[in-house]
């Protein structure tokens, strides 16, 4: 298998002849965060659009338990404190609503792909808004009624559909599906980003260490960022050189 794979790579343009750039991460993922966001926003600065096809990297699923809050908790002050601009927020909800499971949101974002709810941009508008009340509003984002409200302010999605697919079970077989293909050699976590042409590349920018496990009170150490790399992809999957 190669980053060209279907399994990793699917379209090279969807709506509106749009370029598609396929990230796999979990939501819960703040490493993940910033490389959407570095992304979105180069995007946008930039005048070069790009879709987002996300696949899910479930680290529960991997892990075998829900992501303890103490490892996202110093992940995000490192990353919040390099780069203010992200907008995040300490959890500030009260204890017992954060998230136990981010698989029901993994399972909206794929569910919204599905033309009668939106596509590859509704997808994105969800993925966007999960991640932002989450990382700057302290909600609860595996529970479904918070994730409907959400999908309520998405410019291209259905939400009514949206709800109508969940109720189906849709979205939940393309999250046991892609952590399958994300257990092979290629996938090797959140976030990794793929592109046509043979572009595959795991954390973008980041130059990270820990200080020990987090297990046994570690930090880590958020050395530096290249935030260039979003605009050497947009530009190669542009045609821009």
């Amino acid at each position: 298998m190669t980053s060209d794979d279907p399994a990793l790579v699917n379209i090279e343009h969807g709506e509106g002849g749009r370029p598609v750039v396929t990230v796999w991460s979990d939501v819960g993922c703040p490493w993940a965060a910033l490389a959407l966001h570095t992304l979105r926003a180069a995007s946008a600065r930039l005048e070069l659009p790009v879709l987002i096809d996300h696949r899910a990297f479930p680290l529960e699923l991997f892990n075998r338990e829900s992501t303890p809050k103490f490892i996202v908790d110093v992940e995000l002050a490192a990353i919040a404190a390099r780069r203010p601009e992200v907008g995040w927020r300490r959890w500030s909800a009260p204890e017992w609503t954060y998230p136990s499971s981010m698989l029901p949101a993994l399972e909206a974002v794929q569910a919204a792909k599905s033309p009668a709810v939106g596509g590859l941009r509704a997808s994105d508008e969800l993925d966007i808004a999960l991640r932002r009340a989450f990382y700057t509003e302290s909600r609860s984002v595996g529970v479904h009624a918070v994730i409907l409200e959400l999908a309520e302010g998405c410019e291209h999605l259905d939400a009514d559909a949206l709800a109508k697919a969940l109720r189906a079970g849709e979205g939940r077989s393309e999250v046991y599906g892609q952590w399958d293909i994300a257990q092979g050699p290629h996938v090797q976590g959140s976030p990794h980003l793929f592109a046509p042409g043979g572009y595959a590349v795991h954390n973008p920018g980041v130059t990270c260490r820990w200080t020990d496990s987090p297990e046994n009170g570690g930090f880590p150490l958020f050395e530096a960022y290249d935030e260039s790399w979003a605009e050497e992809l947009l530009r190669r999957v542009h045609g821009a050189g």
